[in-house]
């Protein structure tokens, strides 16, 4: 992403509709299949400007990596751990291993994402989870993508089969932010049609817009895990070693 992107996103992260649901829905998903009180080391890969880290902060001891100097030192503001400078695939600067690695909106940046699996593989403890969102659908594909400097939308067979020949087992999986994706998909796609630069989706809307996109997408944590979602803007998959 361009740095001004990352100022934005820093700004905006702990109040946009999107990142504050998709915490949610991470919360429910994470609160359901770890156990409670039990100790254990945690990774995010690419942690962005660190939006995500207090809430996964409450599930063990938590360290980060990303590869811009610039996100590194917004992540680092923040005081919750250090955050390493480092990419995929390639080495993890921490000695041990890991019992839940992040890769939230992550694999979709990097060109060989086999390798990059395999190496957070290697890094996991026996039983060891991943928990991994990506952007779906590639004719959803848009500015938007190109101004985050995406390299690809999945589709969940596509991602399935994926994690699964990289050595994981999956746990659970679904799309998610469903209730929003007619909307975002007649908006998209009419962008796409006139070719209109429309840049990142990050900037804050108006406080009525964004409380009420917050209302739509997070209530959709009330059906997770309990079943996967035919549909949506984002796959979320958990997986273990």
């Amino acid at each position: 992403m361009e740095k001004e992107t990352y100022s934005e996103m820093y700004l905006n992260e702990d109040h946009h509709w999107w990142f504050v649901s998709r915490r949610m829905i991470i919360k429910k998903i994470l609160s359901n299949y770890l156990p409670v009180k039990q100790e254990r080391r945690i990774l995010e890969v690419g942690c962005g400007t660190g939006g995500n880290l207090e809430l996964l902060s409450n599930y063990g001891k938590i360290h980060a990596i990303e590869i811009y100097d610039e996100a590194i030192a917004m992540a680092d503001k923040r005081g919750l751990c250090h955050v390493a400078k480092s990419s995929l695939p390639g080495d993890i600067p921490f000695e041990g291993g890991f019992d839940l690695i992040c890769m939230l909106d992550v694999l979709e940046h990097i060109d060989d994402d086999f390798s990059a699996l395999e190496s957070v593989g290697k890094r996991l403890n026996p039983g060891g989870k991943i928990l991994i969102t990506v952007p779906s659908c590639k004719f959803l594909w848009s500015e938007h993508d190109v101004a985050l400097h995406h390299k690809r939308r999945y589709g969940k067979k596509q991602l399935m089969g994926l994690v699964q020949v990289s050595g994981f087992r999956i746990i659970y999986h679904t799309y998610f932010n469903m209730l929003l994706f007619p909307v975002i998909a007649v908006i998209r796609s009419l962008n796409n049609i006139n070719d209109k630069e429309c840049g990142t989706d990050v900037s804050m809307p108006s406080r009525l817009i964004n409380l009420l996109l917050t209302a739509i997408f997070s209530s959709e944590r009330f059906l997770l895990p309990r079943i996967s979602l035919p549909f949506g803007t984002s796959i979320l998959m958990l997986a273990e070693k």
